[in-house]
């Protein structure tokens, strides 16, 4: 049995790697309609691939996110992956027990191809010439690089949030490539709402005037918007309960100011989120990973795609958070009814936590446990 929460002896170190593929003449087709090439793929490994290559643990990362899902890229780095808590030596996914890959998603900005790349054809930015992107479209990149790495099923998929629906993804397009599968706080199609704050958050980056309708990576940039666009979304990520424990109305000077330079802790947070991502995230990146994430639809007028046959051989652990408003539990039950229909092995839980959407990202032992227990039992009917 893994303990959730040891930490390793001694600093993991990770290398961040890249692999190119879909280089003219064959670039690899888009569900737009359009093709793309040469593309290149950030990852990260951690683990070892065992002799059967059956011990792989394929996790998907949230939109802002990137390959660098834990340990430290250098030793004087001082901080760790943004999953760290979870994925290490002797943790709940544990890397001496798994072989671990984290790819950055088609159309970021933190290694793989995206609009802040360099248009080999034309040697500028591709800026908005980047062709729209679908979950889709990142999940069949990523096919390419585990084919690359030799890898013919993994063991496991794991994502939240818009890693979930890479998940979801993966399952209904290589259903033959999945033995498990563990999505977190997601859901098999956007609300109304989900789809409504996303546009608020573009909106905000295209109003600003240093956008300059997305050739802006000479000057300085939309800045102001980003950070808008961060604050917006930010606020999805929380919960009433969490905000008002975290922040309530409490100032942060000693007095009312009486003027519109924020008077309160939760201003002032919000602030500073959104000065955070300005210094690491790409704006035009956002547009293009939000409209995805708005496009992914499993729900369809010819069906629920993950109602289908293929999908009886996956086992799914399927998580959600009492306190997420933006991918709330009835959502989680949705995919739970789709899928056993099919006759899918499929546990379920809610946990009970009161940091909205972003719990999955926290320590929390239930969690832990909850992840830890399915890989076992995976683990031991498929590895051992």
């Amino acid at each position: 049995m893994t303990t959730a929460l040891a930490q390793p002896a001694v600093k993991l170190i990770v290398q961040r790697q890249f692999y190119t593929f879909a280089s003219p003449p064959n670039p690899m087709p888009l569900d737009s309609g359009a093709s793309l090439g040469p593309i290149t793929l950030a990852y990260e490994t951690l683990g070892t691939l065992n002799s059967e290559a059956s011990n792989a643990v394929l996790i998907l990362h949230a939109f802002s996110g990137d390959s660098h899902v834990a340990g430290y890229l250098s030793e004087s780095d001082t901080r760790p992956g943004w999953w760290d808590t979870m994925v290490g030596p002797g943790k709940a996914i544990d890397t001496n027990i798994y072989f671990v890959i984290c790819i950055n998603i088609l159309g970021s900005c933190a290694g793989s191809t995206g609009p802040a790349s360099i248009n080999p054809a034309t040697g500028d930015f591709y800026a908005l010439s980047f062709p729209m992107v679908t979950i889709g479209d990142m999940v069949r990149a990523q096919k390419h690089l585990i084919d690359h790495l030799g890898i013919k099923k993994l063991m496991a998929l794991i994502g939240g949030s818009v890693g979930g629906m890479q998940v979801l993804q993966w399952c209904v397009a290589y259903p033959e490539m999945v033995r498990s599968a563990i999505p977190l706080a997601t859901t098999g199609r956007h609300s109304p709402q989900a789809i409504a704050f996303n546009e608020v958050a573009r909106q905000a980056i295209m109003a600003d005037p240093e956008w300059n309708m997305g050739d802006y990576y000479n000057g300085p940039g939309p800045t102001h918007g980003l950070a808008v666009a961060r604050m917006i979304g930010h606020v999805t990520y929380l919960s009433d309960e969490s905000m008002r424990e975290k922040f309530g109305r409490r100032l942060h000077r000693s007095s009312l100011s009486f003027n519109f330079s924020g008077d309160f802790e939760v201003e002032s947070y919000l602030h500073h989120q959104g000065k955070k991502f300005v210094d690491r995230f790409d704006a035009n990146s956002l547009l293009y990973i939000t409209k995805a994430a708005d496009y992914f639809d499993l729900v369809r007028e010819g069906g629920n795609l993950l109602i289908n046959p293929a999908l009886a051989g996956v086992s799914f652990l399927v998580i959600s958070f009492s306190s997420d408003w933006l991918y709330p539990t009835y959502q989680s039950r949705d995919i739970v009814s789709a899928l056993k229909k099919n006759g899918s092995d499929v546990s379920f839980c809610e946990i009970e936590a009161q940091w909205g959407h972003d719990a999955f990202l926290l320590p929390n032992e239930r969690l832990h446990g909850l992840i830890s227990g399915f890989l076992e039992r995976i683990h031991h009917e498929y590895c051992v």
